[in-house]
């Protein structure tokens, strides 16, 4: 009897052992959020918006014209201005007007020209659109978004990681994600920045505890050339 004991105690001893092994190696997974660059786009005129020619979820080209503005009033503007440009150009070839006069009629016709190339909104960059804040019929100003874009070719996230693990990171270094939404694909990436000055665990932390820790914030940045990785999506890493 005392024998079985002994033996069942030896293997509930070997499963513990095992059991705590597996857990050393199993690595801690960092989570943080996906970002991304975005670039609001806003019309540097007052006008109505004649036309929206894109929406979101569409991927545009840089150049891509994104929406137009009803600009009567600046081709107008534009018009009138190169016709007195031109007028006081012959003036001076018949010595009825000035350097002056005419520098002054140039730069009223440049400026003119200038406010109607601003008609259409083009995008800056190659991007996503994550974002319509406005519709065909409405005023834009300046300052006013019309759309939110964002570049999603290169991500990142922010991870931070207690201080006493911070001896096994550095730039550069190669790390691995996964995004829950997105099963079990891994994601190559890099550490990309690692904060100089310690912060207290960020409040979106759930646990109180956690929060009050030291911690760096570690910048894992990826390649995301086929878009998966979207923009407050959920990545989890392992670190050494």
């Amino acid at each position: 009897m005392k024998t079985k004991i002994a033996s069942a105690l030896t293997l509930c001893a070997a499963a513990l052992i095992i059991a705590y092994a597996a857990l050393r190696e199993k690595p801690f997974l960092y989570s943080g959020v996906v970002e991304a660059t975005e670039v609001a786009l806003s019309p540097r005129l007052t006008a109505q918006i004649q036309k929206l020619e894109t929406d979101e979820g569409q991927h545009v080209r840089a150049g891509q014209t994104l929406a137009r503005l009803d600009c009567s009033e600046y081709l107008l503007a534009l018009d009138l201005a190169k016709r007195d440009y031109e007028r006081t150009r012959k003036l001076m070839q018949a010595g009825s007007a000035s350097q002056e006069a005419l520098d002054r009629a140039r730069y009223q016709h440049d400026n003119a020209a200038l406010k109607a190339s601003w008609c259409d909104l083009k995008a800056p960059l190659d991007a996503d659109v994550l974002y319509r804040h406005a519709e065909a019929g409405e005023f834009a100003s300046p300052g006013g978004k019309i759309f939110t874009l964002a570049d999603l070719s290169e991500v990142w996230a922010y991870v931070y990681v207690p201080q006493e693990k911070m001896s096994a990171l550095k730039v550069g270094q190669e790390v691995a994600a996964v995004a829950p939404e997105l099963g079990p694909r891994r994601f190559p990436g890099v550490i990309s920045v690692i904060n100089d000055k310690a912060e207290f665990t960020p409040k979106n932390v759930q646990t109180r505890k956690e929060r009050t820790r030291l911690v760096f914030g570690v910048k894992l940045s990826f390649k995301n050339q086929d878009g998966a990785l979207k923009p407050g999506m959920t990545l989890e890493a392992a670190l050494p």
